[in-house]
C-alpha cells in the first residue's frame, strides 16, 4: 500500500512538474519576442513603443510613456543602448515566470536581468524588470 502511494505522488509530481516545463517552453519564444521588440523600441528611441510591452500594473504606475522613458533612461541605461542581448532561463518562481537576460553595454560591461511576465488578452507583457547583482548570478 505504501509503494503504491508513493509511486502515485511521484507520477503526479513529475506529471505536475511536466506540464509546467511545457508551459515554460512553449511559452518562450512569445516572451523573449515580447522583451527583444522592447529592446529594439528602446534602441530607436521609441518609448511610446517600448511601453506597449509593458503591463497594465506598469503603465498605470508611470502614466505616460514619456515618464516610463525617463525612468529607462535613468535606471536602466543598460537597457536603452544595449549593444548585445542573450536570452537565458525562463523559470517559475512562485507562481509567475521570470526570463534571464544577458545585456552588453555600450561600454562593454556585461549585466544580468530578470524579466518578469505576465499574459493578458493581447499576449505577454512585462510586469518588472531587476537587475541581479554579481551574487546572484547562475547563468
Amino acid at each position: 500500500m505504501f509503494t503504491r502511494v508513493i509511486a502515485i505522488l511521484t507520477l503526479f509530481l513529475t506529471l505536475s512538474f511536466s506540464s509546467v516545463s511545457y508551459a515554460q517552453d512553449s511559452a518562450k519564444p512569445q516572451i523573449t519576442g515580447t522583451i527583444q521588440n522592447q529592446f529594439d523600441a528602446f534602441s530607436s528611441d521609441d518609448f511610446e513603443a517600448a511601453f506597449t510591452y509593458a503591463s497594465p500594473f506598469i503603465k498605470q504606475l508611470f502614466g505616460t510613456h514619456q515618464n516610463f522613458g525617463v525612468m529607462v533612461s535613468r535606471s536602466y541605461p543598460m537597457v536603452r543602448r544595449a549593444e548585445d542581448v542573450r536570452f537565458l532561463e525562463l523559470r517559475s518562481v512562485a507562481g509567475s515566470l521570470y526570463q534571464k537576460v544577458q545585456v552588453r553595454d555600450a561600454a562593454g560591461q556585461i549585466h544580468f536581468l530578470d524579466y518578469q511576465m505576465i499574459q493578458d488578452e493581447n499576449g505577454w507583457k512585462i510586469n518588472g524588470v531587476q537587475l541581479i547583482k554579481a551574487s546572484g548570478l547562475s547563468a
